[in-house]
């Protein structure tokens, strides 16, 4: 890395300054790694992946901008083209219409269900709009930053949140049934005894 600066200070500084500013967001970063890859040993890989890249980058990042977007762009990019070494599927052309033709309604996101059971219920949701719901409403990233971090059009994240927004609400909705939350009232006594040949 030297080769890259002048002197063995300019350096140093330089791997100060990224102790830093990118260092704090390992956390946050690891966060994210472990929904990509579902896997504790394959996250920490992705994260140390990421800093690796990033460390090497680094002169060409602006002090006081917004790191943690900047890092986490790396990691997408990493993640990608891990995935693109592992697998030759070919793309569909488009996954996200074949995938909406399942819904049939738009249910609403039932109470009382714990942590665990909504990260669940985000991980069954399909990658393609899992990663747009992680961005925008765990990590709280803007619109233009997830355009750039997944380098897709802004109304393609507006879209891709909508949509994955209510398959996110269909995998909670099955998980509240389980509770027996959000299923049909019981019929009256009224409806039981009409059934029977009673007076109504």
């Amino acid at each position: 890395m030297l080769g890259l600066f002048k002197s063995k200070k300019e350096e140093e500084k330089l791997l100060d300054v990224f102790e830093q500013e990118a260092m704090p967001f390992a956390p946050d970063l690891f966060r994210v790694a472990m929904y990509l890859k579902r896997d504790r040993d394959l996250a920490e890989d992705l994260v140390q992946e990421t800093m690796m890249q990033a460390l090497k980058s680094f002169h060409r990042y602006e002090p006081g901008t917004n790191c943690k977007a900047w890092l986490t762009t790396i990691m997408y990019n990493t993640h990608y083209k891990q995935l693109r070494k592992q697998s030759n599927m070919q793309v569909v052309d488009d996954p996200e219409e074949k995938i909406m033709q399942t819904l049939a309604f738009e249910p609403s996101i039932p109470q009382k269900l714990t942590d665990e059971e909504i990260i669940e219920a985000v991980k069954r949701v399909p990658s393609i709009f899992r990663d747009v719901i992680l961005l925008c409403d765990v990590e709280d990233f803007s619109y233009k930053e997830i355009s750039s971090m997944l380098d897709i059009p802004m109304g393609t994240v507006m879209s891709r949140l909508h949509r994955g927004r209510k398959l996110l609400r269909g995998e909670l909705a099955v998980v509240a049934r389980g509770y027996g939350i959000g299923e049909e009232p019981p019929k009256s006594n009224v409806a039981s005894i009409n059934s029977k040949g009673g007076k109504s």
